[in-house]
């Protein structure tokens, strides 16, 4: 092969080259340390952190009827943040009680000394160790937040989220917690097929410890906090509490106050549960509906939730 041939040929890989580039996703760009909450993304099989520049702002003051799960976990939040030994975090119970605004309303708090928070969804939960990797030297303090995790059987992010609780050889980041909600208690499905006094399964020689295994997951969590369905006090307490975020009088007693109760009630009862998010529905609801009869089709008082 003569100088001319090997000329042409760099030529032509160099053509290829150009169009694989062309296909390949651009690389992320540079992380942006000063923003106070994060996501795990995923480009093909590489995954990167992406700072959110809004990040969703709740109060603490804005939930209501969860007082005694609110002193837990920002007790728990306030040891983490003064780099106090805390724990990770397990919150299952009701769906729309405010167990994912719960850990929201630690970073409004307490982001200004420090608190970052980084969401990680359930499929990318295998990306632990290289999520943790990039912030174990960081002087901020991290919440791995996922939320609505449950499992099933033999799911690849089940066990990496086990060696993430547990540790490996190498010690834990000191800076590192994992938040999690879920409505599910031990994370894992459970059947009566697993009960030793209902019956034996297949070949299992130990039926019971399958049950032990599904349970150790959530046992890893150090603080478990458990929320409940709304009565229908708390109901209204949270309706008339984002009524006020939004601007809207609350009437104090007499025929108006029961006729938003009577409103509130028909609008849970269509949705099928009473609960703070059915209420923060209701409240949106009421205020657009207010506004747009006022005349006012822009501006006022709105956050997503």
């Amino acid at each position: 092969m003569n100088q001319r041939d090997i000329d042409r040929l760099l030529a032509r890989a160099e053509t290829i080259l150009s169009r694989l580039e062309a296909l390949l996703p651009a690389a992320p760009a540079a992380l942006d340390w000063k923003a106070r909450a994060y996501r795990w993304r995923k480009r093909g099989q590489r995954g990167y952190l992406q700072a959110v520049p809004r990040p969703h702002a709740i109060s603490l003051d804005d939930l209501v009827a969860i007082d005694a799960q609110k002193a837990a976990i920002e007790a728990n939040t306030r040891q983490f943040v003064a780099g106090l030994p805390a724990n990770n975090v397990l919150l299952t119970g009701s769906r729309g009680t405010g167990k994912s605004s719960l850990v929201k309303a630690m970073l409004s708090k307490y982001a200004a000394r420090g608190l970052r928070l980084i969401e990680v969804d359930k499929t990318d939960l295998v990306d632990l160790p290289d999520i943790v990797e990039p912030i174990a030297e960081r002087p901020e303090r991290f919440i791995v937040f996922c939320d609505d995790l449950s499992f099933d059987a033999n799911e690849p992010g089940y066990k990496a989220l086990k060696v993430m609780l547990d540790g490996t050889i190498a010690a834990a980041s000191s800076n590192v917690l994992i938040y999690a909600t879920s409505n599910r208690r031990h994370l894992l499905p459970e059947y009566f097929s697993e009960n030793l006094e209902t019956r034996h399964v297949g070949e299992e020689v130990h039926p019971g410890e399958s049950v032990e295994e599904k349970i150790s997951l959530s046992e890893r969590f150090g603080l478990w906090i458990s929320f409940y369905p709304f009565t229908q006090e708390d109901y209204f307490a949270a309706v008339a509490q984002w009524l006020r975020f939004y601007g809207v009088p609350v009437p104090g007693d007499g025929a108006a106050l029961e006729r938003l109760h009577r409103e509130a009630v028909q609008f849970a009862l269509q949705r099928g549960s009473r609960s703070g998010r059915i209420a923060w529905q209701f409240a949106r609801a009421q205020a657009g509906a207010r506004a747009l009869d006022a005349g006012k089709g822009k501006g006022g008082k709105t956050r997503a939730r």
